[in-house]
């Protein structure tokens, strides 16, 4: 996110303007729990994050059954439960008063669950015990929380592909946004990108990926 701040024009800063906040946590958090070796990886995302900003409230919702979907069936059981919830929170509030999923959303929410029916089960008769459910709010800090659990799940996953599972997420909300918020131009003319400025992201990220490993421990 710094480099694609300075792309757009901005000052030098992780939470640019030229992308909206719930894409950019996402990235951060990936950035931070992807390996070394598979940053670099991420490079080529760095354009596309940016102009995709709007206060559809679409956006939150997708991003974070995205992460949801993605994570749920490689986790663990505790964070299984807690996902699930997730998913079916933002289902309700995706379907509205049609009942109607974005294209192809039913179907990713139906094979996440294949993958872990017990949670699913779970996650239904919680949200069957809690009468008031059905009345609370989806905002960007319940957004968020989902994106934070699914992301530190993949990442801690006993999975052979954690990096790539993590791209995969990254690169399917950007097209989220995308299909939602389109594109809107940034404030600034981007600067000519210097030779060492591919590396930037690299070097930058790797002290925060240190803190976001010591911290788990």
């Amino acid at each position: 996110m710094e480099f694609a701040s300075y792309l757009a024009g901005e000052a030098w800063t992780d939470h640019p303007t030229c992308t909206h906040p719930l894409l950019a946590s996402l990235a951060r958090m990936v950035n931070d729990c992807t390996s070394d070796t598979a940053r670099s990886r991420l490079v080529p995302l760095i354009p596309s994050v940016i102009g995709l900003r709007g206060d559809d409230p679409r956006v939150r919702l997708l991003i974070a059954v995205r992460a949801a979907t993605s994570a749920l069936s490689v986790t663990s059981a505790e964070h299984q439960h807690a996902l699930a919830v997730g998913i079916l929170n933002c289902e309700r509030h995706l379907a509205g008063d049609t009942g109607e999923l974005p294209e192809g959303l039913a179907l990713r929410i139906r094979e996440a669950f294949d993958e872990a029916p017990e949670a699913e089960r779970w996650a239904r008769d919680f949200i069957a015990s809690m009468g008031s459910w059905s009345r609370s709010k989806f905002t960007d800090r319940t957004a968020e929380t989902i994106i934070r659990v699914a992301v530190q799940g993949i990442a801690e996953a006993c999975t052979p592909n954690p990096d790539d599972r993590l791209y995969e997420l990254l690169a399917g909300s950007i097209d989220d946004c995308v299909g939602v918020l389109g594109r809107t131009a940034t404030s600034r003319k981007a600067p000519e990108q210097p030779a060492a400025a591919a590396e930037a992201p690299t070097k930058a990220a790797q002290p925060r990926v240190r803190e976001s490993v010591d911290a788990r421990g």
